[in-house]
């Protein structure tokens, strides 16, 4: 079939809780719901007023984070910058980044290529509390 249609927040499942963070946390991974190819989505909701529990970094993979709703700040290596609806962040493999949501909450899309498989954890090193302040 050329296309595949999924709703994110009906049909896919919320792994939020296994980041072991705010228990109203949202991640919805939906790569292999849509079958994607050559890229990868996840849809997070970060509640207001918090912090990412890890910071993260790839080996391949380049991610583009949109933001949806609301805005925060986020980390990429050593740079802190403000993050506001429908911004676009391009971070490059090999940079470590975090963000934290502000008063209202963040809400966003990460886009990722090319796609890492049936492996995906094998391109990924993450920190818990890497940014901290």
């Amino acid at each position: 079939m050329p296309f595949t249609h999924r709703n994110i927040k009906r049909d896919l499942e919320n792994v939020g809780s296994n980041f072991n963070g705010a228990p109203d946390l949202e991640f919805r991974l939906a790569t292999k719901a849509l079958e994607l190819e050559e890229s990868g989505l996840g849809y997070q909701r970060i509640p207001p007023g918090y912090r990412f529990p890890y910071g993260h970094t790839h080996e391949k993979q380049e991610e583009v984070y949109v933001v949806l709703r609301g805005g925060g700040r986020m980390k990429v290596d050593d740079e802190i910058f403000e993050l506001r609806e429908w911004d676009a962040v391009r971070v490059s493999p090999g940079a470590w980044r975090g963000y934290e949501a502000g008063p209202d909450g963040l809400e966003i899309f990460v886009i990722g290529a090319p796609n890492l498989g049936d492996d995906p954890r094998g391109d990924v090193s993450g920190q818990r509390d890497w940014w901290a302040e």
